[in-house]
C-alpha cells in the first residue's frame, strides 16, 4: 500500500533538532532538504526524522551552486548577523556575506509559496531595526506579501489544547506568502501574532501548572542538586520565611537583594557609579537598615559571608510575589544571583548552564521535561549524547506549538492569496483541516530510525 502524497514539500534550514520539522510533518508536509552545521544536533535530527541534516548552507545555496530542491514551504530559524549600512543599499545585495543572503538565494530560485522565519525577540528591537527593514524589503522585492510589523509570540500564551506549553519564550516570526500577482495589494498586512496577547482567552498566570509536564520517572543523574546548592537554597529559604514574619506578611521587594552591600551600607556610593546600580544600592541600604538585627543573625547562622557562598550566591532576585518559601518556587542560578519565580510556568530554556530548578521537586528539570516544554513527543530520542548537549539543543530550539499556531494564523490571514494556486490550496487545506494541536498527531508518529 502506497503512502498518500504529501500535502506540501518543505525545507528546514538551520534545523537544530527539528522543531519546525515536527510541526510541518504533523501538518502533512514532507521534508525534502534539511541543513544544520552542529554535528550533534544534526545527529539527533537524523535519528528522529530519518533525514540527513549535517551540512553548510553557504556551500549548498550561493551564486554558483543550488543544491536545495524545489519546495512549497521554507522554514528557517536563522542566525541574524549585522547587515552593512553603507550607502543607500537595500535588498538582497546588502545581505551578501550573511546567512540570510543564502536564504534569499533559495527564495530567488524557487519562490516557495510560504516562507516561515523565526528569530530571537531582539530582532524586532531598536538595535536591529536596519536588519529587520532589509529582510522585509528583500522579501517584498521577490514578490512576497509580508507584514512590516513583527509577529511576536510565546508558547505560554497558547492553552494546552492548542499545543501551548508553560514556557515564556517570546520569539519573532516573519511569515510571507508568494504573491507575484499582487492580490490584495493596498490592504494592510497585519502581523499574525501580537506580543503578550493570549489565545482563546487563556490566562497563563492562573491556568498553567508545571505539574502537567513534570515526571520523576525521567530523572537522571545530573538533575539532583549538590550539597552546596542545597545549602544556598536552604539559607535563602530561611531568609524568605524570616522576612515574612519580620515584614508582617508583606512580600519581599522586587529589587535584587545584594548581601555584600549590607556590609558597607553606611559607606558613600562611589562617584561615577551607574544610575541603575546607585538605585539598587540605595534600596539595599534602606532595606538592611530596616531589618539589620534579623539579617545579621541570619547571615551569621548560615555563614553567608564565608567561602561557602560565592558572590553570585549572596544575591537573591525575588520575582515570586507572595510565594511563602523559596523551595516553593522555580529557581535559576545566575551570575546575577539566585532568581526565584512562581511555579506556574518557566522562563525560556536557554542554551547555557541556567537549567531551571523545580523547588517543590528539589531538582533540576530533566532533559525529557525540556523536550516536553518544546512540544516534542515522548518518543523523541536523544541517543547516548551528553545531557549538557540536550539542554543546549532544547535552549536553541523552536517550540513546536508556537510554529503550529503561527503557520495556521498565517494561512488564515493570506487565504485569499493561497487559494489562487494549486500549491497554495494544498497548504491551506492541510493546515486548516488539521486538529487544533499537533500533540495527538506527533504522539502517534513513529521515530524514523
Amino acid at each position: 500500500m502506497t503512502s498518500p502524497a504529501p500535502a506540501f514539500r518543505f525545507i528546514d534550514l538551520f534545523a537544530g533538532i527539528g522543531g519546525f520539522h515536527a510541526a510541518l510533518a504533523a501538518y502533512g508536509g514532507e521534508c525534502v532538504y534539511a541543513v544544520e552545521n552542529d554535528r550533534a544536533a544534526a545527529t539527533v535530527y537524523e535519528r528522529n526524522w530519518g533525514h540527513a541534516a549535517f551540512g553548510d548552507i553557504t556551500e549548498d545555496a550561493n551564486d554558483s551552486v543550488m543544491k536545495v530542491p524545489p519546495h512549497e514551504v521554507l522554514a528557517a530559524g536563522f542566525p541574524c548577523q549585522p547587515f552593512s549600512k553603507s550607502g543607500a543599499q537595500r535588498g538582497m545585495d546588502e545581505t551578501r556575506g550573511t546567512l540570510f543572503w543564502n536564504i534569499a538565494k533559495i527564495i530567488e530560485r524557487h519562490h516557495p509559496k510560504v516562507v516561515l522565519l523565526e528569530n530571537v525577540r531582539n530582532l524586532a528591537g531598536p538595535r536591529h531595526l536596519h536588519e529587520w527593514q532589509v529582510i522585509i524589503e528583500t522579501l517584498g522585492e521577490e514578490g512576497y506579501r509580508v507584514s512590516e510589523t513583527p509577529a511576536i509570540f510565546s508558547p505560554h500564551l497558547l492553552p494546552p489544547e492548542r499545543g501551548g506549553r508553560p514556557q515564556v519564550r517570546e520569539r519573532v516570526f516573519i511569515t510571507a506568502t508568494y504573491n507575484p500577482a499582487g492580490i490584495d495589494d493596498g490592504l494592510p498586512v497585519l502581523p499574525v501574532a501580537t506580543s503578550g496577547v493570549t489565545v482563546d482567552g487563556w490566562k497563563p498566570k492562573e491556568e498553567w501548572h508545571l505539574e502537567d509536564l513534570l515526571d520523576d520517572s525521567h530523572n537522571i543523574p545530573g538533575c539532583e542538586l549538590t550539597k552546596s546548592e542545597r545549602l544556598w537554597i536552604d539559607a535563602w529559604d530561611d531568609f524568605v520565611q524570616m522576612m515574612w514574619e519580620e515584614r508582617e506578611g508583606r512580600r519581599l521587594p522586587g529589587f535584587p537583594l545584594w548581601a555584600d552591600s549590607w556590609k558597607d551600607y553606611r559607606e558613600p556610593i562611589a562617584e561615577g557609579t551607574p544610575a541603575w546600580k546607585v538605585s539598587h544600592l540605595t534600596k539595599n541600604y534602606a532595606f538592611y537598615a530596616a531589618h539589620r538585627d534579623a539579617i545579621d543573625s541570619w547571615a551569621e547562622k548560615w555563614g553567608v559571608f564565608t567561602e561557602a557562598f560565592p558572590a553570585s550566591r549572596r544575591k537573591l532576585e525575588w520575582q515570586a510575589q507572595d510565594t511563602p518559601r523559596l523551595w516553593d518556587t522555580v529557581m535559576h542560578f545566575r551570575p546575577s544571583g539566585i532568581r526565584a519565580k512562581r511555579p506556574n510556568y518557566l522562563p525560556a530554556l536557554v542554551a547555557i548552564t541556567q537549567t531551571s530548578i523545580i523547588g517543590p521537586r528539589g531538582r533540576r528539570i530533566s532533559p525529557r521535561e525540556t523536550a516536553r516544554l518544546q512540544g516534542l513527543p515522548d518518543w523523541f530520542d536523544f541517543g547516548a549524547q551528553r545531557h549538557a548537549l540536550t539542554y543546549k539543543q532544547m535552549g536553541n530550539g523552536v517550540n513546536v506549538g508556537a510554529v503550529w499556531h503561527i503557520l495556521r494564523e498565517h494561512v488564515k490571514r493570506d487565504e485569499d492569496v493561497l487559494k489562487r494556486s494549486a500549491s497554495g490550496r494544498r497548504i491551506l487545506e492541510s493546515v486548516l483541516n488539521a486538529p487544533d494541536s499537533p500533540d495527538d498527531i506527533l504522539s502517534t508518529m513513529a521515530r524514523k530510525l
